[in-house]
């Protein structure tokens, strides 16, 4: 179904009321921007997702959350959302199986390793106790480690990993019982309009198998409309003539047979892209970015990745060779041109407010990106670390830099 032009043409279409602010998308990035509108106060705010909570990208990543970034907006975002993540299971009453370990970056050219040094100090500058190291350093914090071709290396031991879907769950509860209403199994499907601002949505059903259920649609008017669908963002801002630049991108990952506790930190590598740590449970928990990938939004598993991260992850730790695999799985990163998000308003349609475009990081970044995206829609004070993301930074040529991506 194509965007509906005008509110006149939903007389056929049963109405379900009007909501302050929908949000489109049930990840863990529109269920913060839900809960913390509501913990504010504004309580009339209606969710909508697709599919189950934890279908998306928010239930299928390595829960890592990080503060070693390369620009300064990231770096004090994450300094706050590590804050938060600390204290999300004994404010929300849920455990997330939250564990500071550290991430140990490792680098190994030395192109890579002015660019790290540059990094950690900028995270220095901000107050982080990061750290650069000598391969023989690195090994003091995972003397499993083969260190042949490694340049250099960072650590941060403030980062950590937290386990996704508990996380997603807990701001999912805290957002119900303060009055959101969270629709899962329930698509976007069109839009109202009046003038050149949004005015509601159309929505319709699907069954747990993911079919459109006919007959189902129905109007939701919303005074403002958050288009926080990650991957699927371009989809939901095409149906009002918006072009978003962002696209799904598959990123896989797999979990091992568990072993004895040996790992703390989450290593990542930024020659290739390699990132695995240890789960509560045992596992080696990784992935990897492979290219070429098949477009679109594609959630399946593949061989050439296994073949790829198996022979990254053995090169990094040599004694992980015999390690069993015992599952694998898929999730799409949001890819846009710069390696940054997208938010705010767009020009073309009023009250048609964006967050999406946050890579592989929108999961870490979500609890402070969510708080303070809230904020500025209650209080219409705009925020200053949201200035740079407008979507028409593209249409300017004011593209940014992050180059602290792994996966």
């Amino acid at each position: 179904m194509t965007a509906v032009p005008h509110a006149a043409n939903l007389t056929r279409i049963p109405s379900a009321g009007a909501a302050e602010v929908v949000v489109i998308g049930g990840g863990i990035m529109g269920l913060s921007v839900a809960y913390h509108l509501a913990q504010g106060g504004l309580t009339n705010v209606t969710v909508v997702d697709r599919s189950y909570l934890c279908g998306g990208a928010s239930g299928r990543n390595g829960g890592g959350v990080r503060a070693q970034w390369s620009s300064e907006t990231n770096v004090k975002l994450m300094q706050e959302s590590i804050r938060m993540c600390r204290a999300f299971a004994r404010k929300m009453r849920i455990h997330v199986w939250f564990r500071q370990g550290g991430y140990l970056f490792l680098v190994r050219s030395e192109e890579r390793r002015r660019a790290l040094e540059a990094s950690v100090e900028l995270q220095r500058s901000h107050g982080l106790g990061t750290r650069m190291l000598t391969p023989k350093e690195a090994l003091a914090v995972v003397p499993e480690l083969d260190v042949n071709g490694v340049v250099a290396a960072s650590y941060n031991g403030d980062d950590g990993v937290v386990f996704p879907w508990p996380f997603v769950w807990g701001f999912a509860q805290a957002a119900q019982k303060l009055g959101v209403s969270v629709r899962t199994h329930t698509e976007v499907v069109g839009f109202s309009t009046e003038g050149s601002r949004v005015s509601g949505v159309v929505l319709r059903k699907r069954d747990t198998a993911g079919r459109p259920i006919a007959g189902s649609e129905e109007h939701l008017g919303a005074r403002i409309v958050v288009n926080a669908a990650g991957a699927w963002s371009p989809l939901i801002a095409k149906q009002l003539g918006v072009a978003l630049p962002n696209h799904p991108h598959r990123h896989e990952i797999c979990s091992t047979e568990p072993l004895k506790p040996w790992l703390r930190p989450l290593v990542a590598d930024l020659s290739d892209g390699l990132y695995f740590s240890q789960s509560m449970r045992g596992e080696i928990v990784g992935g990897i970015g492979l290219d070429p990938v098949p477009e679109g939004l594609q959630q399946e598993s593949s061989i050439p990745f296994l073949t790829r991260y198996a022979q990254s992850l053995v090169r990094a730790v040599p004694r992980l060779g015999a390690v069993k695999v015992l599952r694998q799985w898929a999730g799409c990163y949001d890819i846009t041109p710069d390696a940054n998000p997208i938010v705010g308003e767009v020009d073309e349609v009023e009250n048609f407010l964006q967050l999406s475009g946050f890579m592989g990081h929108g999961f870490m970044m979500a609890p402070v990106v969510g708080k303070r995206f809230a904020d500025q829609l209650r209080t219409g004070t705009p925020e200053p670390l949201f200035a740079d993301w407008k979507l028409r930074r593209f249409k300017e040529g004011k593209l940014l830099k992050e180059s602290m991506i792994i996966g």
